[in-house]
């Protein structure tokens, strides 16, 4: 796949679909890398008349890894924002959103219709604060404003976030089985072997412990969004599972009151993942929505 350089580091991407089609930009979430978006969600997505982009965030995949900012403290940082002190971090969401405007910038795209799942919607919903322009619509999906009064994980799922993977390829692939049977969507069957190739797929391309944890704490090093996204003006869907026990569907509905005239779609059964019986639905949702502009 090829890479751009962007914000001084080396992102991963790839591209599908016409490239004279409408961009979309997808974001992934905390650890994950681009291939979570699986291929046929994104081949659905260009069917439906878009360029679709996916990309490795910072420390994840096959993009620059930060390995020489060292290993954060995460338990610190946790216990810094619990009692509402800053938390140190390399790196905050505001240079992710920036690495997002980067690729834009090497891909000759000026702006492009931006989808962001988990860690990915906070990622989107910076990029359409801070670089408005660029962000034709916005859709953020199982994310949040980062406001820490919202309701939190529940304990098995923030102890799995918490828990870092094997690095052996077969314990990992297990770890990755029970990770997703425990935030993914009880509503719609767990399909295994799916996600044990998935896990493989990831483990392949290199997984990065210490990456994901650099970017939990930027997560929590940055803060609240709620009031900044008063001002977004892109228009802006909010997807969220009902039943996601990762990142509560409370604070997908706070996500859709933050921003002017948002739009939520709560979807029954869906948890911290995207089942594949979901992909018409969530399809749909994001083509009908960037067809609005």
């Amino acid at each position: 796949m090829p890479r751009a350089r962007a914000n001084r580091i080396e992102i991963e991407y790839e591209s599908i679909g016409d490239p004279e089609d409408p961009p979309l930009l997808l974001v992934m979430g905390l650890g994950a890398q681009m291939i979570l978006w699986p291929d046929e969600f994104c081949e659905a997505l260009a069917d439906r008349g878009h360029h679709v982009v996916r990309f490795d965030n910072r420390d994840a995949g096959l993009s620059t890894r930060l390995d020489p900012a060292g290993l954060p403290d995460v338990m610190g940082a946790l216990g810094a924002v619990a009692q509402g002190r800053p938390v140190d971090a390399p790196y905050r969401l505001s240079d992710m959103a920036a690495d997002a405007a980067g690729l834009l910038d090497a891909l000759d795209l000026p702006s492009a219709h931006v989808v962001g799942a988990s860690m990915g919607g906070m990622i989107a919903q910076t990029l359409a604060i801070e670089h408005p322009a660029r962000v034709r619509t916005l859709t953020s999906i199982m994310s949040t404003t980062g406001d820490p009064s919202l309701p939190q994980a529940r304990p098995e799922a923030m102890a799995m976030l918490l828990t870092p993977p094997p690095t052996e390829r077969a314990a990992a692939i297990e770890h990755g089985v029970r990770l997703w049977r425990t935030i993914g969507s009880p509503g719609f069957a767990f399909d295994e072997a799916e996600v044990r190739a998935m896990a493989g797929r990831t483990f392949d391309r290199g997984p990065s412990p210490a990456g994901t944890a650099r970017q939990l704490v930027a997560i929590l090093a940055s803060g609240s969004r709620r009031d900044a996204l008063a001002a977004v003006r892109a228009p802006t869907l909010v997807i969220h599972g009902a039943a996601d026990p990762l990142i509560p569907v409370d604070a997908g509905r706070a996500t859709a009151a933050a921003v002017p005239g948002a739009e939520l779609l709560e979807i029954e059964g869906m948890g911290h993942d995207l089942p594949r019986a979901l992909w018409p639905t969530l399809v749909d949702a994001i083509a009908k929505h960037a067809a609005r502009v």
